[in-house]
């Protein structure tokens, strides 16, 4: 399937961290296409095609001056709007000099841009993580993982919280937990949940050094999803019988861009369970990386690699129930592309 029908473009997607984007020029692919992107003098976020449209010169690769960039080939300048305001041999501006832009937005630490139609983009419709900034714990510790893999087989393996106990039993894996939970999956509105509820066991992992390891817990994965596959999962444990509200909580965010049809950028970040310390934090990024880099990844692009470039529902896959929460997304997308196909 190629680019433009294989992603909803009426929607938000994470395009960086926001401490990634400062006066030095972003490069970066997103939805097959390169970007630039650039924080102006006022604060806000410039995100326009990086691409000039005299010989098709990297804009990356020139020079900022104020909110304007030119051009390295032959030094035509564009303001933050992406408009020609300057050509070094004439003071004509030649016609189809425009740069194509897109609304950009940083919330909660997230830099969000809308590649559809501009005047749609509402930013209403961008998923809350504000629950990423925990009073006295600072900013999450955040990082980007590339992936050789579709980005929804990303979310097929972020929605079922299953492949935890095979996975990631160098990090994350619960001792066979899982098998002893309930698992749930609805939909509210545009968002799906799906989540596991895992009663009366020994204290997760999550809150080592708060409780006793042998106490008995009720322990909970809630992973909340928002297209194109924005996901914030809450992992809690809390004394057996006690309201929810008194555990130890930690919250995540796994957000999946698409660089290609078959890459995608990883987007991840948590919270701690205790104020930051360099040593916690080196920990806690470490065994995140682990996770991710030498756990997931390997799993899920061996996954895409071995569909041999066939189509996800041609496959005919076998579904084992646990599964539900990535199927819904999958339709949900489908029918989001099919409804802009159908009206471009």
């Amino acid at each position: 399937m190629d680019s433009a029908h294989a992603f909803p473009r009426n929607a938000w997607y994470m395009a960086a961290w926001g401490n990634e984007v400062g006066e030095t020029l972003l490069r970066r692919r997103l939805l097959g296409e390169p970007m630039l992107l650039f924080r102006k003098e006022d604060g806000s976020i410039a995100a326009m095609i990086d691409r000039c449209p005299h010989r098709f010169a990297p804009l990356s690769l020139g020079t900022r001056s104020g909110d304007t960039v030119t051009c390295p080939y032959h030094g035509l300048t564009f303001d933050a709007a992406g408009t020609c305001i300057r050509n070094p041999f004439s003071e004509t501006i030649p016609k189809g000099t425009q740069v194509a832009t897109f609304p950009a937005i940083e919330r909660d630490g997230i830099v969000w841009f809308w590649p559809g139609d501009a005047e749609a983009a509402d930013p209403s419709r961008i998923p809350d993580f504000s629950m990423l900034f925990v009073e006295g714990h600072g900013a999450p510790i955040s990082g980007l993982m590339p992936m050789n893999a579709n980005f929804q087989y990303g979310t097929d393996n972020l929605l079922d919280l299953s492949h935890i106990e095979f996975v990631h039993k160098g990090s994350f894996a619960g001792r066979g937990v899982i098998f002893a939970g309930e698992h749930s999956v609805r939909e509210d509105g545009d968002t799906i949940h799906s989540d596991w509820w895992m009663p009366d066991i020994a204290a997760p992992s999550h809150t080592l050094g708060i409780y006793d390891p042998q106490m008995r817990c009720d322990h909970w994965l809630d992973m909340r999803w928002n297209a194109p596959a924005s996901m914030c999962l809450e992992i809690g444990g809390c004394p057996h019988g006690a309201e929810r509200k008194s555990g130890v909580i930690v919250h995540q965010a796994h957000i999946l861009t698409p660089e290609t049809v078959d890459a995608t950028h990883y987007f991840w970040a948590t919270t701690r369970t205790m104020p930051p310390s360099e040593q916690g934090d080196a920990m806690l990024f470490d065994l995140m990386s682990q996770a991710f880099s030498e756990e997931d990844k390997p799993i899920i692009e061996a996954t895409y690699a071995n569909m041999d470039g066939a189509d996800f529902w041609d496959r005919k896959p076998a579904f084992l129930g646990i599964d539900a929460g990535g199927t819904r997304a999958r339709r949900f997308l489908q029918k989001l592309i099919q409804k802009e196909n159908v009206n471009p």
